[in-house]
């Protein structure tokens, strides 16, 4: 889909892999406190709706840095518009199967069966991208997968259509990690690529709603909470977040960053909602924190031995 190519426009200052990391896991933390809102919004407005109305909104948040730096850049092409193109298709397919899949499953199951998308990273990295992880991608991901099950229930994820839905979403969501830090990177404008794809699912949200659901004022003001909070942190800020991230940090190390969004759910449900921990959880939450740690300081030991040696 994408090849290495020379910028279009000036290269901004480039992030260390830790401050790239650290923002990544930022973005984690705001999706993790977003997810109870998404399932709210779902009492009173379609997934498609809801879905076009938060991606809009975060578009306008993030409109202005856009803006800003397409003024002294040159004009987008069409293969640029078109990798633009492609990832709000890709972010539109994710989101709205997720959502519709929380209308019809618990959070629980959502939350666990949205991770899918950590091993399929690495996996799908050979034959899309050409490229091979580090070997500490495979047991971090397993490692990752295994804790999101504690985390999650350790066992009790009875598969429903809803959770068909969520199952479904993990590919279009890892295919997005795939790509999107390769196009922000091409065309070195994280603020104009995250604020294209964010109309893209707006429009593609609202058209599919327009199509497959009743629509009225009402739905919207009932919702109009769970709107703002997830348009204006969870997209507006968390996703491009993201494209900005990512810019930096391997496909395969992101996606277990960001996996850690299940942790600072539960952490957020026992603060705000009074939810309890169990023990199963607890080694859950450090075995996701482990499998972060991991793709962070594995690949540095192995680079200090071959440097000594």
């Amino acid at each position: 889909m994408v090849r290495n190519s020379r910028p279009l426009t000036p290269t901004p200052p480039r992030m260390t892999r830790l401050q790239a990391d650290s923002l990544l896991l930022l973005v984690a933390l705001i999706w993790g406190s977003a997810f109870v809102a998404q399932s709210l919004g779902m009492a009173s407005i379609g997934p498609y709706a809801f879905t076009g109305a938060r991606f809009l909104l975060g578009a306008l948040v993030v409109l202005p840095l856009a803006w800003r730096e397409r003024r002294h850049a040159p004009p987008l092409q069409k293969r640029d518009l078109g990798m633009i193109l492609g990832l709000g298709g890709l972010l539109f397919m994710g989101a709205a199967f997720q959502q519709i899949g929380i209308a019809a499953t618990t959070v629980t199951n959502a939350g666990f069966l949205t991770a899918l998308y950590v091993p399929l990273v690495p996996l799908l990295m050979r034959p899309v991208q050409r490229e091979t992880p580090h070997w500490s991608i495979w047991p971090a991901s397993l490692a990752c997968l295994i804790g999101t099950w504690l985390l999650t229930g350790a066992g009790r994820v009875d598969i429903n259509v809803g959770d068909l839905w969520v199952i479904a979403s993990a590919l279009f969501w890892a295919l997005h990690v795939l790509y999107i830090g390769r196009v922000a990177d091409r065309l070195a404008a994280p603020f104009t690529v995250a604020c294209g794809q964010f109309v893209v699912v707006g429009i593609a949200g609202l058209i599919a709603a327009l199509a497959l659901e009743p629509l009225s004022l009402a739905p919207f003001r009932a919702a109009g909470g769970a709107i703002l909070y997830t348009g204006l942190l969870s997209v507006g800020i968390a996703f491009t977040g993201q494209v900005v991230g990512q810019r930096h940090t391997p496909p395969a190390d992101a996606a277990i960053i960001l996996s850690s969004e299940t942790v600072f759910a539960a952490v957020f449900g026992a603060w705000l909602l009074d939810e309890r921990l169990s023990t199963a959880a607890v080694a859950g939450c450090a075995l996701i924190l482990v499998s972060v740690l991991a793709v962070q300081l594995l690949p540095l030991f192995r680079s200090k031995v071959g440097q000594e040696s």
